[in-house]
């Protein structure tokens, strides 16, 4: 793996432990932690971390390897993997657009024998005359409009890569004077995973190489001690930018929406996907007036705040990836990470534009015959 994802992912499975230890005792799921802190530090001894852009010898094995960034977050990357005269290519999450921070894909698109790819977005068709810059502005109105009604912004954020991402676009708006003053708040796992962005300003494919978000965002309002957990309390005319993406229950965004949904000055911008049986889901699919419950342990409160959505997706358009597709024209087309819809969608294009491609949408446990 490359090093930044090494890094990202231990902290992100350090946090797995301590959030499952936390269910442990409080909803006494006896299982739990399914892994310790101290055997993630004793598998990250058998990690290795390789350059993208780089071929490199799969250890104990004949394959070749190499890895391009895939512009999904920081350090996600597509592989190619060579076996003699054979090839694989798998995409994994990927995004052929620019963001703020993360650039456009890079990938290969000749000599490519078999190709694996997401379907994620495969089900959902962009309105006509879309552009992120548009989703940008729109955002930007939402925020002068609510500082205007002296109420404030909740984001909930990802903590991995839609954070660092909000955060960045938030400092550009500043500085193009299309938001006014207004401090920004982040919480939940979120700072430490920015740390770690930061750390990687320089040493990564990335725009705005050397910013680093918690020193040069200037409406950042940093906290007192990162080592220390706080409350965030709501204040008007601020913008808080707090994790889960989802408003999962007991996460920072779950915890700070119980006092900040029944103001009708305030308003939540979702900025990313949103799990059907999630309270993030729930929010953004009632109406005003409607009773929301975030948790089980809390009572349900009336929905007053206004409610808008933004497509700033990190994964591709389901048009651009059947381009790179129809560029690449592999022998063999393995449809993944996506609901049947979604790989359908894909399947009927195929076979109408590439239809010498062998398309293969895997069952559980179905072996793949690749050469």
């Amino acid at each position: 793996m490359a090093e930044v994802t090494g890094e990202i992912a231990s902290a992100m499975l350090h946090n797995s432990v301590n959030v499952m230890t936390k269910q442990r005792e409080e909803e006494a799921i006896t299982e739990y932690p399914l892994f310790t802190h101290r055997e993630l530090d004793e598998i990250r001894a058998q990690w290795i971390y390789q350059d993208i852009d780089r071929p490199f010898t799969i250890p104990g094995t004949e394959l070749e390897a190499t890895m391009f960034d895939a512009g999904h977050i920081l350090g996600s990357t597509g592989v190619l993997i060579r076996e003699g005269s054979n090839t694989l290519f798998y995409t994994g999450d990927v995004n052929f657009e620019p963001q703020t921070i993360c650039r456009a894909a890079d990938f290969p698109t000749s000599g490519i024998d078999v190709l694996i790819t997401e379907t994620t977005r495969g089900d959902f068709a962009r309105p006509e005359g879309y552009s992120r810059k548009g989703e940008k502005e729109r955002l930007a109105a939402l925020i002068r409009d609510t500082h205007e009604a002296n109420g404030a912004v909740l984001i909930p954020v990802f903590a991995l890569g839609k954070t660092q991402e909000v955060m960045l676009m938030l400092h550009e708006l500043h500085q193009e004077e299309l938001i006014p003053e207004m401090p920004l708040y982040i919480g939940g796992l979120s700072t430490k995973i920015t740390v770690l962005y930061d750390h990687y300003a320089s040493r990564s494919r990335r725009s705005y190489p050397g910013f680093r978000l918690l020193e040069d965002t200037k409406i950042l309002v940093p906290r007192k001690n990162p080592r220390k957990r706080q409350e965030i309390v709501s204040a008007p005319r601020s913008l808080y930018a707090l994790s889960s993406g989802m408003m999962t229950e007991h996460t920072a965004s779950n915890q700070f929406a119980s006092k900040f949904l029944d103001n009708p000055r305030n308003a939540i911008a979702f900025v990313g996907y949103t799990d059907p049986d999630s309270p993030g889901y729930k929010i953004r699919n009632a109406k005003e007036g409607d009773m929301i419950k975030l948790a089980k342990d809390l009572p349900a409160i009336p929905l007053r705040a206004r409610v808008e959505s933004f497509d700033l997706s990190a994964h591709a358009t389901r048009e651009q990836i059947a381009d790179y597709v129809e560029k690449v024209r592999p022998k063999k087309l393995v449809l993944v990470h996506g609901e049947e819809p979604a790989q359908m969608w894909f399947t009927r294009r195929f076979n109408v534009t590439i239809p010498q491609t062998e398309i293969i949408r895997p069952d559980v446990h179905q072996p793949i015959d690749l050469w």
